[in-house]
């Protein structure tokens, strides 16, 4: 996002507010609503890089899969002081595919944009879509250090927990990695919740990108994958001239599996069709 009405270009994931510091450290993301006690033991019958090997694994499926879904993405941004909401950004769109695989977007319902401290950039977007349901699969493992941190019940789910963090970042602008907790289902070995940020953060003389703390959760589709369906912001984002409150919500609804329609041509006659042209 860009800040129009300031000195200086600010970038951020979902969207700002200027927020008195007294208000501040009000603000922030829950990471542990429906968690259970942590269990630090070591896993039973299983070594905890079996579970990343299966879980990545898993994720590799997960990732393919729902690029075969077509779903509905609601993207809720606002601006507050305090607890009154003073500009509100909500689009909706479908997410479709052609006959060729192709991803389709369609907006179907987005009000008059009410912001007026930030304008959305290609970035956020690029957030929705493929950071804040963050997958870790076998090919991204080398990318990020992952310690086991215990054994959790989340809501009706027994997980496993772990930390990661990116091996190596580039604060100059590279590409963005999540940094965080995640819970894995220990039946199915797929992430179900996911907690942290977007890292890194940015701060040049002309341009701040700094991102907010998100927490992601999943729900089992088709009774085999669990994709991404809700996901909540709400931190301070600490910029050189002064604090910024965000907040975001962000629903995945509406998962149907596609089937790509094609017709078999024979000498320029499509097979069915009574009056080919």
């Amino acid at each position: 996002m860009t800040c129009p009405r300031l000195t200086f270009s600010v970038c951020v994931t979902v969207f700002a507010l200027l927020l008195p510091s007294a208000l501040a450290a009000q603000t922030q993301t829950n990471c542990d609503a429906g968690n259970g006690p942590l269990n630090t033991a070591e896993p039973k019958g299983i070594t905890s890089p079996e579970i990343i090997q299966k879980f990545a694994s898993q994720e590799s499926i997960f990732k393919d899969a729902r690029n075969h879904y077509t779903y509905t993405q609601e993207i809720i941004v606002q601006t507050l002081e305090g607890n009154t909401v003073n500009g509100e950004l909500r689009e909706t769109t479908d997410v479709l595919y052609d006959d060729k695989g192709q991803r389709i977007e369609q907006v179907t319902y987005a009000p008059q944009n009410t912001l007026t401290r930030i304008l959305m950039t290609k970035e956020d977007y690029d957030d929705f879509r493929n950071r804040l349901p963050f997958v870790l699969t076998t090919q991204d493992l080398d990318q990020y250090n992952i310690l086991y941190a215990g054994q959790q019940r989340v809501d009706e789910l027994d997980t496993y927990v772990f930390d990661i963090a990116p091996k190596k970042i580039d604060k100059n602008g590279g590409p963005r990695y999540f940094q965080g907790r995640i819970w894995v289902d220990n039946h199915d070995f797929q992430i179900v919740k996911t907690c942290g940020k977007n890292v890194p953060d940015i701060h040049k003389k002309n341009e701040e990108n700094l991102t907010p703390k998100f927490v992601t959760y999943r729900e089992q589709v088709d009774g085999q994958y669990w994709f991404p369906t809700y996901t909540r912001a709400d931190d301070t984002l600490h910029f050189k001239d002064q604090d910024v409150q965000v907040r975001e919500i962000v629903k995945y609804t509406n998962y149907k599996r596609f089937g790509v329609k094609t017709k078999i041509i024979f000498g320029g006659e499509a097979k069915g069709d009574s009056n080919p042209k």
